[in-house]
C-alpha cells in the first residue's frame, strides 16, 4: 500500500471503545477499529500487567455482529411448533398483534396467565433484559416471573444465611498475598470471574504461592496453574470439607480464637464431625470412599489449608449446582473461618458468591414494585404443562422470553418440549434462530450491544466502569429489548415506561455515582479505573473491629448455625452444614443402570448458549465428552469414537474424548450447545440438558451437576 493511501486509511479508520455486555464473567474493555461504518478488528486493554483483556469471545464479536444467521426482520410462525416455518412480518403488524394478545389474554384469563421468562442476555446499565422487561410488565399490571439464579443459586442462599450478605468477594489483586490458593471446582482461564484473575493467581504462583486444584477433572486453569490436583466426585465436595475439619479439630490446628470471637454453632458442628451427633465421624477415610479423593491427600490439603496462612480456599458455583449444593457452601465458609481466612489480607470467603461491591451505579433503569408470583427457574416446565391445577400461580397461555435461549439452556430439554406446546402464544426477542426461537409464534431481532449506547458495570464487581458507545449503526429493522418494549408501551398507553432519552437516562446514572466523572468525560475515557491503595477485602471492618461492625446477621456474627434456617424446620436443609447422599450421585438407586456422573462445565467459547452457531467460535470449542481411559476400555470406546450418551431423560451423539483427565465413574460435556434433534429425538448437537433433571436443591440451587448416564459407542456410524 503506498503511502498516501495507508494516510488515508488511517484517517478514515477510528478506535471505539466498549464491553461486552453478556453474563460471561468478566467485563473487559473492546478497542474496536472501525473504517468508513465498518468493524474491521477488535482489540483490547493494551496495559501491563493485570488489567481489563478481553477473551476469544470478546474479540470475535465481529462475527457476531456480521454474522449472515442474524435475525434482519420480524417473523411470525406459520407452521407448526418446532417446525422452524416462518413468515416476514413488519414491525408495525408485530408490535400490533402481540399487544393485542396481551391485552386478549390479559382480560380473559388475568395478568398471571402471563409467563415473563426474562434472563440475563445483555447486562448493560440502560438496556438490562431483566430490568426493560419487569419494568414493562409491572406496568402493564404484573405477569408471572420466574426466580433462582441458575449459576449461584446455592452460594448466594449460603452466603446470605451464614453472613448475611451476597457480597462477599476480594479484588483480584488480593491473591498476591495468598501463601496457597485452592482452586475448588473452579475454572478461572474459562470462566474468568473478572478480566484480571488468570493474570493475579499467574503472578501468585511465579511468586511462590502453592496452588492446589479439587475438581471431578484436570481443568485448563489446573493444568496450567495447578501443583496437585485433588479428584472429587460430583455433589460429594461437602464430604470431602467435612473429613478436612476432621482433620483439623482431631489435630486441634484451627483457630479457636477466631471461632470463638466471629463464629456461633460451632460446637453443634464439631459434634457433628466428630460422629457424636449421629455416630459416623467425617474421617479422611470416610470421605475418601464417599469422594474418590484419597485419604492421604485430604489429611495433606487439610493441614496446608490450615497452617499455610494466608490462604485463599477460592471455590466456584459449579459444586453448588448439585443436589444439596447449598451444604457445600455453608460448609466452606465455615472451613474458612476455621483458619480464619475470613476478612483478612491474602484470605477468601471460601463458599461465598465472590461477588464485590465496587464498580455499582447508584441508579440503574429503575423497576417498580409489583408483588408478582413467581416460579423456581427448575420448575418453569412443571408451571407451563400442570398450571393452577398443579399449585403454580395460573394457567400459562403467554409465554413472554427476552434474553433467554430457554429450552437449550433450562434442564430437561424433553420435558420442556412438551411444556413449550402450551401457551397459545409465545413471543422472543433473539439475534439468532435458537432452539427456543423456533418455537415462538412471534420473533422480534433485537440489535447487538454495538449498536447501542450503554453502560458497562464489572461482572460481579471490580473496581472500573467502562462507557459502551455506539460502534457501529444498528441492522435495518432490528431494535434493542427496551426499543421494543418501549413502543408496545406506547401502543398500550403506558405513558411513563420510557419517558427520558438515552442520553437522560445514562447521564442520570453517572452523575449520581460518586466514583465517576462528569458524563461527558467519563464518555471519553476508554476506561474508568478506581484506584486502590489496597486490596478491598469483604468483612474486614468486621474483623478488626468486631463491636463496631457486626457481621450482617441476626446474631451479629459468622453463622455457622444459622437462626433462619433453623426457622424453616426443613430436614433437608439443616440449620448447621452437613454431608446428605445426593440423588444421582453414586448412591442413587439407577446408579447400576447409569453409572457414570455427568458434569456440564462453561466453554470457553461461548456465553452459556451465545455464539455456538458463529463459526469461528464453534471451530476452537472442546465440544466432546471426556472420559476416563478405565470408564472407555471397558465399554470399547476409543479417543475420537462416535458415542451416545444417554439416560431415562433423553440421548445424544458427541465425540469422546478419552483422557486420565477426568476422575473414573464422571464424564465431562461443555454446557451450551446448541440442541439438534433428528427424526427420533436424539440429539445431534451435543446439548448435555437433553440428560438432566428438572429438579432443584432444598436451598434452591439449580442441580445440573447431578447427572447420571451411561456411555456406548455410536452404532449409527
Amino acid at each position: 500500500m503506498k503511502n498516501g493511501a495507508t494516510q488515508e486509511f488511517q484517517k478514515k479508520e477510528k478506535i471505539i471503545t466498549t464491553t461486552c455486555s453478556y453474563d460471561c464473567g468478566a467485563r473487559c474493555l473492546l478497542k474496536v477499529h472501525v473504517c468508513d461504518g465498518k468493524i474491521t478488528r477488535i482489540g483490547t486493554d493494551s496495559q501491563s500487567g493485570p488489567g481489563l483483556k478481553a477473551c476469544v469471545r470478546g474479540l470475535s464479536q465481529k462475527d457476531v455482529v456480521y454474522s449472515p444467521q442474524r435475525l434482519t426482520q420480524p417473523l411470525k410462525r406459520i407452521g407448526a411448533r418446532g417446525e422452524g416455518k416462518f413468515e416476514p412480518i413488519s414491525w408495525d403488524e408485530a408490535l400490533d398483534s402481540i399487544s393485542k394478545e396481551l391485552i386478549r389474554i390479559k382480560e380473559a384469563y388475568g395478568p398471571h396467565s402471563i409467563f415473563l421468562m426474562d434472563y440475563y442476555g445483555n447486562e448493560g446499565a440502560l438496556r438490562h433484559t431483566r430490568k426493560a422487561s419487569t419494568r414493562f410488565f409491572n406496568l402493564f399490571g404484573g405477569c408471572t416471573t420466574a426466580h433462582g439464579n441458575t449459576s449461584l443459586e446455592a452460594a448466594m442462599f449460603a452466603s446470605q444465611n451464614t453472613l448475611g450478605t451476597t457480597f462477599t468477594g476480594n479484588s483480584k489483586d488480593n491473591l498476591l498475598y495468598s501463601k496457597l490458593i485452592i482452586l475448588w471446582g473452579w475454572d478461572p482461564l474459562t470462566s474468568r470471574f473478572g478480566p484480571d484473575t488468570a493474570a493475579y493467581l499467574t503472578l501468585a504462583k511465579k511468586n511462590g504461592t502453592k496452588i492446589i486444584c479439587v475438581d471431578p477433572r484436570l481443568s485448563p486453569s489446573a493444568k496450567a496453574l495447578a501443583e496437585k490436583w485433588v479428584p472429587v466426585k460430583p455433589a460429594t465436595d461437602t464430604a470431602l470439607i467435612m473429613a478436612m475439619a476432621h482433620v483439623m479439630i482431631t489435630e486441634d490446628c484451627y483457630d479457636h480464637d477466631f471461632i470463638d470471637t466471629y463464629t456461633v454453632g460451632f460446637e453443634m458442628f464439631k459434634a457433628y464431625v466428630l460422629g457424636e451427633e449421629d455416630g459416623v465421624p467425617k474421617t479422611p477415610q470416610w470421605a475418601a470412599n464417599i469422594t474418590g479423593a484419597p485419604a492421604e491427600d485430604i489429611m495433606q490439603l487439610a493441614r496446608d489449608y490450615a497452617s499455610l496462612k494466608p490462604a485463599a480456599l477460592f471455590s466456584g458455583w459449579a459444586p453448588g449446582r448439585t443436589a444439596f449444593g447449598e451444604q457445600f457452601h455453608r460448609a466452606a465458609i465455615t472451613l474458612a473461618a476455621m483458619t480464619a481466612n475470613i476478612g483478612v489480607k491474602g484470605g477468601h470467603v471460601a463458599g461465598g458468591t465472590n461477588k464485590v461491591k465496587l464498580g455499582v451505579l447508584a441508579n440503574s433503569f429503575p423497576v417498580p414494585h409489583r408483588n408478582n408470583p413467581s416460579v423456581h427457574v427448575a420448575d418453569i416446565y412443571d408451571a407451563l404443562l400442570e398450571g393452577a391445577a398443579g399449585g403454580y400461580p395460573a394457567d400459562v397461555k403467554l409465554l413472554y422470553i427476552v434474553g433467554c435461549n430457554l429450552l437449550n439452556q433450562f434442564q430437561n430439554i424433553n420435558k420442556g418440549i412438551q411444556a413449550l406446546k402450551m401457551p397459545e402464544v409465545i413471543v422472543i426477542h433473539e439475534l439468532f434462530m435458537t432452539p427456543t426461537a423456533r418455537r415462538a409464534d412471534f420473533v422480534l431481532p433485537i440489535s447487538h450491544y454495538m449498536e447501542e449506547e450503554d453502560i458497562g458495570t464489572p461482572w460481579g464487581g471490580g473496581p472500573y466502569f467502562i462507557y459502551m458507545h455506539q460502534v457501529v449503526k444498528p441492522l435495518p429493522d432490528t431494535r434493542s429489548d427496551l426499543a421494543i418494549f418501549t413502543e408496545l408501551a406506547t401502543l398500550l398507553g403506558l405513558e411513563n415506561y420510557n419517558p427520558k432519552s438515552e442520553t437522560e437516562w445514562l447521564s442520570e446514572m453517572v452523575n449520581a455515582t460518586s466514583e465517576l466523572p462528569e458524563f461527558n468525560e467519563f464518555k471519553r475515557k476508554r476506561a474508568h479505573r478506581i484506584e486502590l491503595d489496597k486490596p478491598h477485602i469483604a468483612f474486614h471492618k468486621q474483623i478488626e473491629d468486631p463491636a463496631k461492625h457486626p457481621f450482617p446477621t441476626a446474631s451479629g456474627k459468622i453463622e455457622i448455625y444459622s437462626q433462619h434456617i433453623a426457622k424453616m424446620n426443613d430436614p433437608l436443609i439443616p440449620a448447621i452444614p452437613k454431608y446428605i447422599e445426593p440423588w444421582e450421585g453414586p448412591t442413587d438407586s439407577h446408579f447400576d443402570q447409569y453409572p457414570i456422573q455427568l458434569v456440564s462445565p462453561h466453554a470457553k467459547t461461548r456465553v452459556n448458549s451465545q455464539f455456538d452457531n458463529i463459526a469461528s467460535l464453534k471451530n476452537k470449542a472442546d465440544d466432546t465428552i471426556w472420559i476416563n481411559l478405565m470408564d472407555a476400555h471397558r465399554r470399547g470406546i476409543a479417543d475420537g469414537d462416535r458415542v451416545l450418551v444417554y439416560n431415562g431423560r433423553g440421548a445424544l451423539r458427541t465425540i469422546a474424548k478419552v483422557t486420565n483427565r477426568i476422575m473414573t465413574g464422571v464424564a465431562s460435556l461443555d454446557a451450551g450447545a446448541w440442541y439438534k434433534p433428528d427424526h427420533q429425538g436424539i440429539d445431534n448437537g451435543g446439548c448435555v440438558n437433553v440428560l438432566t433433571l428438572d429438579k432443584m436443591s432444598p436451598g434452591g440451587a439449580f442441580a445440573c451437576n447431578s447427572c447420571l448416564v451411561e456411555i456406548k459407542p455410536d452404532k449409527k456410524n
